[in-house]
């Protein structure tokens, strides 16, 4: 259920079937060491949308191909990076447009970790001004337990790693360069570390984890996960209430 692929008066009945639901992938591009394409983020999140919009009927956005990557620095060739002010204000004129459109519950999907802060910004601004407008952010690598378990299994400051590498290897293996997976391993450097160091300093080669441990039936189990738990909190999503009826710009004291 691609969004781009709705006209303009089919969009209002399949809207109306999901409660007014839309999904909104957010990925990155970004160097992904020497053996990943720099797609890796995007392609995750906009793969893992379609595949729940199959189960859900959500109608999915056009995904987002860019995302804030200033810490991958400038050391490696490839990453395309947005400030964070930026994805703040392209989340949020998205979400305007969606909700003139009839979008209620907006889910944001997001498949790069340091996206999470501008997109929680873009979120505080759209339920603010919208009062019935519903905005969930989700992180596609901490879903639920075992799709955290999956991605943090070889390194804390995880990045083009086994688990990366595996779902890259099961739904894009384009992206993958298998003939450089053994040699691109680099240790997770940040254990202990106070401040939140950029990739420059933590990392030789753009990786922090084991892409040599890496395969596409690990990939695909990793992947059916991250499917089936979205799948779920997306349905739970649908009919959630908030858990109190007053209105954003109520008072405390305005006539009972």
């Amino acid at each position: 259920m691609r969004w781009s692929e709705l006209t303009w008066s089919e969009i209002p009945a399949a809207l109306a079937a999901v409660n007014h639901a839309a999904i909104l992938p957010v990925g990155a591009t970004e160097q992904h060491g020497p053996h990943l394409g720099c797609g890796v983020d995007f392609v995750i999140a906009e793969e893992l949308c379609l595949a729940v919009s199959e189960k859900t009927r959500v109608p999915v956005l056009p995904t987002l191909p860019y995302g804030s990557s200033l810490g991958h620095s400038k050391r490696w060739p490839g990453t395309i990076s947005l400030q964070p002010i930026t994805l703040i204000e392209v989340v949020k004129q998205i979400g305007d447009w969606a909700y003139h459109s009839g979008v209620r519950r907006l889910f944001i999907v997001n498949a790069h970790v340091t996206n999470v802060a501008p997109l929680r910004c873009a979120l505080e601004m759209l339920r603010a001004e919208h009062d019935d407008m519903m905005v969930a952010s989700i992180g596609s690598a901490t879903l639920s337990d075992r799709v955290r378990k999956f991605h943090f299994a070889d390194a804390a400051d995880w990045h083009a790693n086994d688990a990366e590498t595996s779902l890259m290897l099961a739904i894009a293996p384009a992206l993958v360069r298998p003939e450089l997976c053994a040699e691109a391993d680099d240790m997770d450097r940040t254990g202990g570390c106070i401040f939140p160091h950029p990739v420059n300093r933590t990392s030789l080669n753009g990786v922090t984890g084991k892409p040599s441990q890496a395969s596409a039936d690990k990939g695909r189990s990793g992947f059916d996960w991250m499917v089936e738990d979205l799948s779920a909190l997306i349905a739970k999503g649908l009919t959630e209430k908030p858990p109190l009826d007053f209105e954003y710009n109520s008072h405390y004291d305005d006539a009972a």
